[in-house]
């Protein structure tokens, strides 16, 4: 049989930063790819020019077997939908898409957030895949994609077994960046979870890049807060937080109640110079929700630390650093905020504990 006939039919559903730095490897590893990009503008100059990636091996236009849709197509069976849209789209991404599902198909959750559950309620449990993204990427022109941090996949089934679809789903991702399993996605999700509520978010607040801003000691301190905060809710939620492959324990980097109340000591010492090394790392990173906010798009901050906020009242946990981060989000979207340092310093001040 020929290899091409048995290859996975692949959709990738949003053609932003992730969802086009995942098509163009795919194309460029002779993959056979369908996406819907949603806007005719970006579907045009996909079809005609092909994605510019621009990654580690420098940049390139991209060409190979991509068909691209505006809207999902009426008819088709694929193995696999990528589905790469922001989390506030994902619902409706998966509902429109849902009918072109093969009959063993899933759908795969690359969102950041506790989106897989959300998918669940559209097309059941048995049909979604997790795939965290341990990487970063962006689209700063119509068509180019660039990858702007290292980093691989980690991917599971809500069920916590090990889904035989799994293996399948390796080999496609495996052209774009390496591959690992979890046995725990919602623990490995929790912990992308405080990641982004602590780093995208404090860069689109802080308005900058992750690296400079970690710089700050302020910063780094908010962070720990908001990794804390994130532990105490995910703790309440009966999850066991698991690491992400490939990026540092956060559950190390929470603070104790002594440390909350410190403004010194040999263990900050450590977890603020571990902090600054991740700057270093990520230091080109910078955040989708700044950009989205930037091109009049909704922040999908309900997601992130909105998710925290909302389930720590429900266990009357007290979040304050995620809640002034939810609020800041919201009041920059609504221009009523400008991002910046000293937003962020302002947050500090307003939430540190007492004694501190």
């Amino acid at each position: 049989m020929n290899p091409a006939q048995t290859a996975p039919r692949v959709l990738v559903v949003g053609c932003g930063g992730i969802g086009g730095v995942l098509l163009s490897r795919m194309v460029e590893a002779g993959q056979r790819v369908a996406a819907v990009a949603r806007r005719e503008e970006i579907a045009s100059v996909l079809r005609t020019r092909g994605p510019v990636l621009r990654d580690e091996k420098g940049e390139r236009t991209v060409r190979g077997d991509l068909e691209v849709f505006v809207q999902p197509p009426r008819e088709g069976a694929y193995d696999f939908i990528l589905l790469a849209t922001p989390p506030n789209g994902v619902e409706a991404a998966a509902r429109d898409t849902a009918h072109l599902l093969a009959p063993d198909g899933a759908m795969v959750v690359l969102q950041n957030g506790l989106c897989e559950e959300l998918v669940a309620q559209v097309v059941g449990e048995t049909r979604v895949l997790g795939a965290i993204v341990a990487w970063g990427a962006s689209s700063p022109e119509t068509g180019v994609y660039e990858r702007t941090s290292s980093g691989g996949f980690m991917l599971g089934a809500l069920s916590g077994e090990q889904d035989p679809r799994l293996p399948r789903l390796a080999e496609v991702l495996g052209a774009v960046s390496q591959v690992a399993f979890t046995g725990n996605l919602r623990g490995a999700r929790w912990s992308k979870l405080a990641i982004n509520c602590a780093i995208s978010t404090l860069g689109t607040v802080g308005g900058s890049r992750v690296g400079p801003l970690l710089r700050h000691r302020f910063v780094r301190r908010l962070a720990m807060e908001v990794f804390t905060e994130v532990f105490q809710v995910a703790r309440a939620e009966g999850v066991k937080v698991e690491k992400v492959a490939s990026t540092v324990d956060l559950e190390w980097l929470t603070l104790g109640e002594s440390e909350r109340h410190a403004s010194g000591s040999p263990s900050l010492l450590l977890k603020h110079a571990m902090l600054l090394a991740i700057g270093a790392r990520y230091r080109r990173l910078r955040s989708s929700m700044l950009a989205a906010i930037e091109r009049g798009r909704e922040p999908p901050v309900d997601f992130l630390n909105g998710e925290v906020v909302r389930r720590g009242k429900a266990h009357g946990i007290p979040v304050p650093v995620n809640e002034r981060l939810l609020e800041a989000v919201h009041a920059m979207a609504r221009r009523e905020l400008a991002p910046g340092v000293e937003t962020l310093r302002r947050i500090h001040e307003q939430t540190r504990p007492q004694g501190r």
